[in-house]
């Protein structure tokens, strides 16, 4: 990168903002595609020998993306909604002639010959696809090698360490990862940053590794929800080969995300399960913000069921995960003992008590649909507390797996700091399908935070 040139200084300082403005400034001609695209490498060189947050680059590559993009700006032909914005792909969505390798050796040198559906979406949008973020073995618990970019002694999370580190980092504006348990929400709280999980089936899933049909969703990474949201609608829609998907008109997320509220929202703040687990400065500082919000929040007890829920998801989740990771358990030598463990009890698993399982997300749901004719979002723990420390565990996701099970949208705002300076998200849960109304309440607090 040419430090002297007013172009690519504008694009080094812009990656420290949010996706949009970077968008904005690219549209208004401060900086061009491949001076955002040198701009990331040069920060990529800076922090990932610390940080490690991919699996997969080549500088050379996204240059190449760039330039095209560039041209074709040039040329006067429209341009997509995420023209010349660099992205990094979890390492389990396959990308065509670039190597996914799902964290796994049993995966060593696979090389998709097509682009996962989101890929695709991502491309049509004009991204730039950067390069590969860590991820945990298989996307379950055994950690990478990433670190937290505020303090490396620290997990980033998982199973999505190195999409949620690289946007912490300011290596790229925004990221892709998957959630079965709570491999977005928890990440992004650890690292800093916004994290979307959006309704179950919102984004289809062809071409990324299938751990637990039922359970697992694609999320986004973005310094805020407004940069959350435009990644988010670009890949938002139907596709036939995911079942989970269903047609229907195409959500303006990122419009509704960005417009004022009619009214101020309402939150619902409520204790889950796991609660007196919770490290006791999460539990002050979501305190202090519900005083702070005063009349805009009321608390609520879940009804006692929802205690079942995480061991039912765990069911579902291993059962599924025994199926659909059958060719990696004829190999154990090569798993971890985590995967192994999981595997082993996920074929012990009746198949009455899975199907029964299976039968808790609508008795959830409706319990949910009480409380949200009352609020715009519930209003709970991202993680227990910040990121701990030790590179040997991504941390608990107690928090996380309830809302996964129930298909809720779910967005981690990084609101909080604690004592050793490491950052903690405040979490908000929507109701399914209203993923744009969520999306602008999350912006809404963050604003309100701001001032």
């Amino acid at each position: 990168m040419d430090k002297a040139n007013p172009r690519a200084r504008s694009a080094a300082a812009a990656l420290s903002l949010g996706a949009v403005a970077i968008r904005d400034k690219l549209a208004a001609g401060e900086f061009r595609a491949t001076d955002l695209v040198e701009a990331s490498l040069a920060r990529i060189a800076a922090t990932e020998p610390e940080v490690q947050a991919w699996a997969w680059l080549d500088g050379d590559h996204a240059i190449a993306q760039a330039e095209a993009l560039d041209r074709h700006r040039e040329s006067g032909r429209a341009i997509g909604p995420l023209h010349g914005l660099p992205v990094g792909l979890k390492d389990v969505i396959d990308t065509a002639k670039i190597p996914t390798l799902n964290g796994a050796a049993l995966d060593e040198g696979r090389v998709p010959q097509r682009d996962a559906c989101l890929v695709e979406r991502l491309r049509a949008a004009g991204a730039i696809v950067m390069g590969k973020t860590v991820t945990t073995e298989l996307a379950f618990l055994h950690p990478g090698k990433t670190r937290n970019p505020h303090n490396p002694a620290h997990t980033p999370g998982g199973s999505s360490s190195g999409s949620a580190a690289a946007v912490a980092a300011g290596m790229v504006p925004l990221a892709v990862g998957t959630q079965t348990g709570g491999s977005v929400i928890r990440p992004a709280s650890f690292c800093g940053v916004t994290g979307f999980k959006p309704s179950f089936g919102a984004i289809p899933r062809r071409g990324v590794l299938m751990q637990s049909p039922s359970l697992d969703t694609l999320g986004v990474f973005a310094a805020d929800p407004l940069g959350a949201a435009l990644l988010a609608e670009a890949l938002f829609g139907h596709d036939a080969a995911d079942p989970a998907t269903a047609p229907g008109p195409h959500p303006r997320l990122f419009e509704v995300a960005r417009a004022a509220p009619p009214v101020r929202p309402v939150f619902a703040f409520v204790r889950p399960p796991g609660w007196d687990d919770a490290h006791p400065e999460m539990q002050a500082g979501l305190a202090e913000l519900v005083q702070a919000l005063g009349d805009q929040v009321f608390e609520v007890d879940l009804p006692p069921a929802f205690a079942q829920a995480e061991p039912e998801r765990r069911r579902i989740n291993f059962a599924e995960m025994a199926r659909y990771y059958h060719r990696y358990g004829r190999d154990p030598a090569l798993l971890s003992d985590e995967t192994r463990a999981a595997l082993d009890e996920g074929n012990a698993i009746p198949a009455r008590d899975y199907l029964a399982a299976l039968d808790w997300k609508p008795v959830l749901n409706a319990a949910l649909d009480e409380i949200f004719e009352r609020c715009d979002a519930i209003l709970c723990p991202a993680a227990p507390g910040p990121a701990p420390e030790g590179l040997g565990s991504t941390g608990s996701a107690i928090f996380n797996g309830l809302w996964t099970l129930c298909g809720t949208p779910a967005v981690t705002v990084p609101l909080m700091t604690a004592g050793n300076g490491l950052p903690m998200g405040v979490q908000l849960v929507g109701q399914t399908g209203n993923d744009a109304r969520l999306l602008r309440t999350a912006q809404w607090l963050c604003d309100w935070a701001a001032q």
